[in-house]
């Protein structure tokens, strides 16, 4: 099949069973001159039904949404599956490998190169590829985030406000049956260079998540991330069993982005609270040292807005700029 992308694939997605390969992305350097880097791809195919394209691994220090694919794809079973699941439980794999958010192969963010290039760089390329040759054949997408080993989130899932209402609602809704007590809606504050906008551009159902953080993998996070796929699974009918209908999340967005807390100096955070707190305006947030230069005395830091902090900063020595401490607003409407 001729495709627009530089990419190709070594399995046949049209074709039924189950199949291991790779997309191959052919890219010229000094690790690999002459062949390909590898980036592996299940295809599970059972009778008629819808496709569910799962993504793991967008940035390659995030590992909780790959070992929930992972666990998935060792579990389901192809004789009683209606459809097919697509993965990538590594798509960035050049980042994956070196434990690295940004690829090795280029410095560049995957989650930031939407829709990608053609004959771009390997990360622009890579992008490409998902939004023009896989997300158009999806009924339903997922991509499986975390807060890597820079940052920690509280779990959520990330459904899109897209200006499609009938799409929106959809995003809402799988985001809410995929069970986490939180949701965070992104609205006008969303960067269009994420698979969340390739999807919106497809017109793909699709949400992510952030699955904790720190660079590892939580066991609990990633049971409630398996259990998630597998309720969405039940919701598009690909294999039996009773859709779990959720308790009503709680539902929050950027509303203001000076609402978080940044680093205004090189030192280190000292923080007084983490991920999932509620915070109202003045509260206090933590001291902040100038431990390379210790002549400074330290600042007591508080919080600028009301709201809720969604993730904090996993570092510990930071530099000016860096964030602190993620602060977002509930949302008045319900789903």
């Amino acid at each position: 099949m001729k495709t627009s992308s530089r990419l190709s694939l070594t399995i046949d997605l049209a074709r039924g069973g189950r199949q291991v390969g790779d997309a191959m992305l052919r890219w010229s350097d000094n690790s690999n001159p002459l062949g390909y880097h590898p980036i592996p791809v299940v295809s599970i195919k059972g009778a008629d039904g819808p496709v569910l394209l799962l993504v793991g691994g967008t940035h390659g220090d995030e590992f909780e949404g790959p070992s929930a694919i992972m666990r998935v794809l060792h579990s389901v079973d192809i004789g009683n599956l209606c459809g097919q699941i697509i993965a990538f439980p590594g798509l960035n794999m050049p980042a994956f490998t070196a434990s690295s958010r940004v690829s090795p192969l280029d410095g560049a963010n995957l989650n930031r190169a939407f829709p990608g290039k053609r004959d771009g760089g390997p990360t622009a390329m890579i992008a490409h590829f998902l939004e023009t040759e896989i997300l158009p054949n999806c009924d339903a997408a997922i991509d499986l985030h975390s807060g890597g080993k820079a940052s920690f989130f509280q779990p959520c899932s990330l459904p899109t406000l897209t200006n499609d209402p009938v799409l929106a609602a959809k995003n809402m809704e799988m985001a809410h049956l995929f069970g986490l007590p939180l949701v965070w809606r992104l609205g006008s504050h969303n960067d269009n260079r994420s698979v969340n906008a390739a999807a919106e551009r497809t017109g793909v159902p699709m949400f992510a998540t952030e699955l904790g953080g720190g660079g590892g993998v939580d066991p609990a996070i990633t049971d409630q991330a398996e259990a998630g796929i597998w309720n969405i699974l039940r919701k598009l009918g690909m294999v039996a069993g009773d859709v779990q209908h959720m308790p009503k999340p709680r539902v929050v967005e950027i509303r203001d982005p000076s609402a978080t807390l940044y680093a205004t100096s090189e030192g280190v955070f000292d923080r007084a609270i983490g991920a999932g707190s509620d915070v109202r305006a003045g509260d206090f947030a933590g001291w902040f040292h100038h431990v390379t230069e210790p002549e400074r005395p330290s600042v007591r830091l508080t919080l600028p807005q009301d709201g809720m902090v969604l993730a904090h900063t996993n570092r510990g020595l930071v530099t000016r700029g860096e964030m602190l401490l993620l602060v977002v607003q509930d949302v008045d409407q319900g789903l």
